[in-house]
């Protein structure tokens, strides 16, 4: 006598996030090598593949244009770089790693002592196998990232420094694409994409929202969902130059996904609100279905949550990620490889996400039609034939809780945060009582 719920979950198979963690693994192998930065044809590369797809809408915004407090940079190009010892010997090439350069790194081709040189070199002398991630965007500069042990290595002498790139007018490059539902209000979901050769930060979080989009694609939702790539930063910022006061107004929840992998427990942190929706969903899902979850209080240091939790926007956006930025060892360094990200972590974050997206397609709330002590589920196939038995089944459960507090003024996740039960126990629930004539579903959704 069950009726399934309208979910995006509800017809997953058990191997569904295995399957799609495998896809996703394939698709961050693709992106991996690609030299992206800010601005320039990594970007548009990476957007291309994405592309391939989900379909994009491409934002070119001219260098030189304001956004805000910002304006965007010159576009920035990169076709060899090498140091070269008196001998003719490359001791860092470019080629063997985009890491290898500044990002943003000025044209040059000088020849200096090893002393002149050192301070146009980074590496990590705790991490000595390892080369570091650097960038340069708004400060003119020049440099190379290589291996502390490389580095320890160089004996005095000359070096010809080679940067072949280019800083000129062009554009930064943004790609959105919009999945319709029944209603207008949106879920904007936003994933970075300016960084060359990081798997965890920031590739993970850019393939798991593509499968997302991938997994809406076809389905009817009730609420419609945007998806953004664009460059960290500089990119949502101007993102959000380009939206209007109701196209904003539209957004009802949103979450920035980045480092879905590398191991770890998933951490949400808040809006700048603390209170939104996507708040009280994102940390009751992912406390109720897997192990160890951490809430994270809202401050304005991170990832792009915090330009669109700026004060200007206040917009209702959390940000999703497993080990928080900077606090494993191989954050920007070239151990975040594809080998640090597993399929089956990025499996988890997109069931993860698609359970949090769930809530908001199915939060209502509810009048019990049946209100005057507690109706008798036996009789409607809803309840164990016998009695007496010390534990109550989860099922059970929550039809009571359900039938309890559906009084019109809690919605569902209000139900399931107060019994501490799985949002989608609670739901299927709600279902299973309406469908034999106990509940009547208000007109509006909950918000």
């Amino acid at each position: 006598m069950t009726k399934p719920f309208a979910s995006l979950t509800a017809e997953l198979n058990p191997n569904a996030a295995a399957a799609a963690g495998d896809s996703m693994h394939s698709r961050l192998r693709e992106l991996f090598p690609i030299a992206r930065s800010i601005t320039g044809p990594g970007l548009r590369e990476t957007l291309r593949l994405i592309d391939r797809q989900v379909s994009l809408e491409r934002h070119e915004v001219p260098s030189g244009t304001p956004v805000h407090d910002w304006t965007v940079p010159p576009e920035w190009s990169l076709t060899e770089a090498y140091l070269e010892d008196d001998a003719g010997n490359r001791v860092v090439d470019y080629a063997n790693s985009n890491l290898h350069v500044v990002g943003y790194s000025t044209p040059v081709d000088t020849t200096l002592d090893l002393d002149e040189l050192q301070p146009h070199l980074h590496s990590l002398p705790e991490q000595p196998h390892l080369v570091p991630y650097r960038t340069s965007y708004y400060a003119p500069s020049w440099g190379f990232c290589l291996t502390d042990e490389v580095r320890c290595a160089l004996r005095p002498g000359r070096y010809r420094a080679v940067i072949r790139s280019r800083l000129e007018a062009g554009h930064l490059t943004i790609g959105e694409h919009l999945h319709r539902g029944t209603s207008s209000d949106e879920v904007l979901i936003f994933a970075h994409v300016c960084h060359p050769s990081l798997a965890n930060d920031n590739l993970s979080g850019v393939v798991v929202a593509l499968a997302l989009a991938e997994h809406l694609r076809g389905r009817t939702t009730r609420m419609s969902y945007r998806f953004v790539f664009a460059p960290a930063t500089i990119g949502s910022i101007t993102w959000l130059s380009l939206q209007g006061k109701q196209e904003l107004g539209r957004i009802r929840h949103g979450l920035v996904l980045s480092l879905l992998g590398g191991g770890g427990r998933f951490h949400y942190k808040q809006s700048r609100r603390g209170d939104c929706e996507i708040d009280r969903a994102a940390w009751h899902v992912l406390r109720t279905t897997t192990a160890g979850a951490r809430q994270l209080e809202f401050s304005p240091w991170g990832y792009d949550e915090r330009q669109f939790c700026s004060p200007g926007f206040n917009l209702p956006v959390g940000r999703l990620t497993r080990t928080p930025n900077g606090e494993f060892p191989e954050y920007h360094t070239s151990a975040d490889d594809p080998g640090f990200v597993s399929p089956a972590e990025l499996g988890e974050a997109w069931l993860a996400c698609l359970r949090i997206f769930d809530v908001f397609e199915t939060n209502h709330s509810y009048i019990n039609l049946s209100p005057h002590g507690e109706p008798q589920l036996g009789r409607r196939g809803l309840y164990r034939a016998s009695g007496g038995h010390q534990q109550i089944p989860e099922m059970q459960l929550s039809l009571l809780w359900v039938l309890n507090q559906s009084d019109g003024s809690n919605s569902l996740l209000d139900i399931a945060m107060r019994s501490g039960l799985p949002y989608e126990v609670i739901a299927r629930a709600a279902a299973d009582l309406e469908s034999v004539g106990l509940l009547r579903r208000m007109e509006h959704p909950a918000t």
